[in-house]
């Protein structure tokens, strides 16, 4: 199989082209902060909605489900359009948001978030096939790598906003914010952005969801992709619902240093990021993807060895979601090229495969804690990661990268 999409690209000016992934990474921005304030806040939005904490926490397996029910508009979006689909999914970010806000009850911030989940499931699968439709393969990675930035800004600049607005004005705040830059996004894309002339020709076809999931089955390089997202965030998930507890068992740290802790994990994401957007393209995705993967492999095996001191150990982690965040975020624009007449069914599939996977390693990851501690967390995590870097290797056997 060969790459051909370079048929596809638009004729956009460069700077157009950067207005638009510079307007479609804010949005992401947003999107991803309603996804993973939760984390950090559980305990406060318990006490203000007079519930219990696992009321809340159980909102988070919820929001991300979302991606697993999105694999039924990836073959909308191919037919409708990327564009559509984007404005769709803020639209629904800002629905979310504010019936959060204005019905502060329980029932309604399951509500809220779970169309706020949807509205990135849909967006992210329709961007990232925007983008790839209208940049060529050779700087796929540097574009890709830099809408990924609004993965890590979102704990380095979304949440420590969110922390204040909640110390502030309360915790319904944060959601009348995200509500009202959600209403200034959808107008952003609604006014800069163009969709493609595929796309449109595409409008009056007749969606066929079988026809679409069956094309995603049939090529061994879709199959590969998706067992190896599957097994790499299964992988990754497994460590990061216990690094908390290994630090604070191990060093007895206070809340405070837990929060450094997760500054260093954001601080690698955004490296790991900017490895993508600066590295990949010059490296060959797949070589990046398979080398940053086994990079993170050899850093799980040896995370037992990080556990002598706080500094040793804040290392190993920042290592490991360092390769982590370099290989899943390099295996994008490779992944947008395998099926480029379906990349957002493709795409859907890939995040559906993602967020099961994070489900899968969320389960498994206190047993694994309970029965080993660190180092049957780390042996098992490096396994897994070993089987999704053998099911990536298995699936682009034969397959040609421009």
């Amino acid at each position: 199989m060969t790459i051909h999409s370079d048929t596809h690209l638009l004729k956009e000016s460069a700077s157009r082209l950067v207005i638009n992934v510079g307007i479609a990474a804010l949005c992401r921005l947003v999107l991803n902060t309603a996804r993973r304030f939760v984390y950090p806040f559980a305990p406060l939005l318990s006490r203000g909605l007079g519930v219990p904490l696992t009321a809340v926490t159980s909102l988070i397996a919820l929001n991300w489900a979302t991606t697993i029910i999105a694999i039924f508009f990836g073959p909308i979006t191919d037919r409708i359009g990327y564009r559509f689909m984007m404005i769709l999914g803020v639209t629904l970010l800002a629905l979310g948001m504010f019936t959060a806000y204005f019905l502060p009850i329980y029932v309604f911030l399951v509500v809220g978030l779970f169309l706020a989940g949807l509205g990135k499931s849909i967006f992210d699968p329709a961007v990232q096939s925007y983008i790839s439709e209208r940049v060529p393969y050779r700087r796929r990675g540097m574009a890709i790598g830099f809408l990924e930035y609004s993965w890590a800004g979102s704990t380095l600049l979304g949440i420590p906003l969110i922390a204040i607005l909640l110390d502030r004005y309360g915790w319904r705040s944060p959601f009348l914010l995200m509500g009202v830059l959600a209403l200034l996004g959808i107008a952003a894309l609604s006014f800069f952005l163009a969709d493609s002339n595929r796309a449109t020709a595409r409008q009056t076809q007749k969606v066929n969801f079988k026809a679409a999931w069956q094309q995603v089955y049939k090529e061994k390089t879709s199959r590969g992709a998706i067992a190896f997202v599957f097994l790499l965030s299964v992988a990754n998930d497994n460590l990061f619902v216990v690094y908390g507890a290994w630090l604070e068992n191990t060093f007895s740290l206070s809340i405070v240093a837990l929060g450094i802790g997760t500054a260093t994990i954001g601080a690698a994401e955004l490296i790991g990021e900017s490895m993508t957007a600066s590295l990949a393209d010059r490296f060959g995705l797949k070589r990046s993807v398979m080398t940053g993967l086994s990079c993170c492999i050899i850093f799980y095996m040896a995370l037992p060895l990080f556990g002598n001191t706080i500094l040793l150990a804040l290392s190993g982690l920042f290592l490991i979601f360092l390769t982590f965040e370099f290989t899943i975020v390099t295996s994008v624009p490779l992944v947008t090229e395998l099926l480029p007449e379906s990349r957002a069914t493709m795409m859907a599939c890939y995040l559906a495969a993602a967020g099961f996977g994070r489900v899968v390693g969320a389960l498994i990851g206190g047993p694994v804690w309970l029965l080993g501690g660190i180092i049957a967390t780390g042996f098992v995590s490096a396994i897994i990661s070993s089987l999704a870097l053998f099911s990536l290797m298995w699936g682009l056997q034969g397959w040609i990268e421009k």
